[in-house]
């Protein structure tokens, strides 16, 4: 949705929509850290490859939230977990799968 618009049905969320308080969070440190991952790692108390990989985690989050044109809010969701890490591979494809023949049979189904 874009500024000085009301939302409507049917529009899209963005990407930063579907970001985590924790995600937000490190964004708003990394910022006032002026992007020094040396300093955001030392005001988080851990290593420098630690916050580097969570850095490249939120980058490939938002990849796939804001590149994707998703079928639905669940695919949307379920990408963003498998980039978060909270989701495998295998268990994305099996869940993105499953729904999708989910939608499938519910539109082959005539309507009453």
């Amino acid at each position: 949705m874009k500024e000085g618009r009301a939302a409507e049905p049917g529009d899209r969320k963005s990407w930063f929509e579907y970001l985590s308080d924790e995600d937000l969070a490190f964004i708003k440190r990394f910022i006032m850290a002026s992007g020094s991952l040396k300093e955001l790692a030392q005001s988080y108390g851990i290593t420098y490859p630690t916050i580097r990989l969570r850095l490249d985690r939120l980058i490939e989050k938002i990849r796939v939230l804001d590149e994707m044109e998703t079928v639905s809010e669940f695919e949307l969701v379920t990408r963003a977990l498998y980039a978060d890490g909270r989701l495998d591979m295998a268990t994305m494809k099996a869940l993105l799968e499953a729904h999708r023949q989910e939608l499938a049979s519910r539109s082959e189904k005539p309507k009453s």
